[in-house]
């Protein structure tokens, strides 16, 4: 299971693009807590320690509990936007969550066993096609990582959600479309002599 993020904040009494520059120059990032049918709140959080939960590869799937004047706010958090050029985080959205609400989240996943695939031993390549995997989830079970069992996989097959084993208590979002996970496809030279022997083929037949 995910663990649980703490992020102290403050108040933000002042709006604006104006407000949000003053707070960003000294080291604060802009943020909203919104949801569960209560006004929005209007907060700031430090940059650093913004960038510090961001990089622990969990932060869009772990619950975070904000604390911010004297109380404790349960949070998923929905969105981070970044300077398109220097990448620091400019606005963050966090939505309020009871603690076993159901909730849809990005969670990673994580490929096993591939000395096991066939076509991986042959020289394939692993096309990956989704890199998280939407779930819906108990917000107080959300789980680290779905792992994907590459055994037996051939050149030119592919992993559909179908055959991927979930964590204990959640479910695929759009799992009905048997969505593609990833696929083992020819390396560029097997590609390329596969296509020189069928041009030497052709030319053989003429």
């Amino acid at each position: 299971m995910s663990e649980q993020l703490t992020l102290s904040a403050e108040a933000r009494d002042r709006a604006g693009k104006g407000a949000s520059r003053a707070l960003r120059r000294e080291g604060r990032v802009p943020a909203v807590i919104y949801g569960m049918n209560e006004e929005p709140l209007s907060i700031h959080v430090e940059e650093k320690l913004l960038n510090k939960q961001l990089g622990t590869g969990h932060f869009f799937n772990s619950v975070i509990m904000v604390e911010v004047g004297g109380k404790t706010v349960r949070t998923l958090a929905k969105d981070v936007a970044f300077h398109p050029v220097t990448d620091r985080p400019l606005h963050a959205d966090f939505l309020r969550v009871s603690e076993h609400a159901t909730v849809h989240v990005h969670v990673p996943v994580r490929f096993a066993n591939e000395d096991a695939s066939p076509g991986l031993k042959k020289g394939g390549v692993l096309n990956i096609v989704a890199h998280d995997i939407e779930l819906v989830v108990d917000a107080a079970n959300i789980p680290d990582e779905v792992v994907v069992d590459l055994t037996g996989l051939e050149v030119g097959e592919s992993l559909h959600i179908s055959a991927v084993t979930l964590p204990k208590g959640t479910k695929a979002l759009h799992a009905d479309t048997d969505f593609s996970i990833a696929t083992v496809v020819a390396p560029s030279a097997l590609k390329s002599a596969e296509g020189e022997a069928d041009a030497e083929a052709a030319a053989e037949g003429e």
